[in-house]
């Protein structure tokens, strides 16, 4: 299960809106074990694109930096799909990182923001429940 702090949640339908008509994303620090994300790094999306993300990495290094400093570490990325469904595109499996992560996309297609989390392991998608702490 990954569990959002309302701060992050809101933080992440924001920066997903204020990305459009472009993809948003960014990096998730907190608790590996517990799957507790206390800490949103908003990111460029470097490909500029509505349709793929990709994190600078800059922005990746400073948000390790950061979590590191906090004792936290990154336990996942979020990103928006302007055009389709919250759930992982072949492109995305494709560049899922490390299987340990959770998988955040939030679609915007529709009227209302739209999140769910997934876990991509050797090309295997799996949902994860979603809970939103202290709303």
């Amino acid at each position: 299960m990954l569990q959002l702090t309302a701060e992050v949640y809101g933080a992440v339908i924001g920066h997903a809106y204020d990305g459009l008509p472009l993809e948003a994303c960014g990096l998730l620090g907190g608790n590996a074990a517990s799957g507790t994300v206390s800490v949103f790094y908003p990111c460029v999306n470097v490909a500029r694109s509505s349709r793929i993300y990709t994190v600078d990495p800059k922005e990746h290094l400073r948000a390790d930096r950061d979590a590191e400093h906090r004792g936290l570490e990154i336990i996942g990325v979020f990103h928006s799909h302007t055009h389709t469904e919250a759930y992982p595109s072949p492109t995305d499996v494709a560049q899922a990182p490390d299987p340990s992560w959770h998988y955040v996309i939030v679609s915007m297609r529709d009227d209302a923001p739209m999140l769910r989390s997934y876990r991509i392991v050797d090309g295997s998608i799996s949902e994860e429940p979603v809970s939103r702490l202290g709303r």
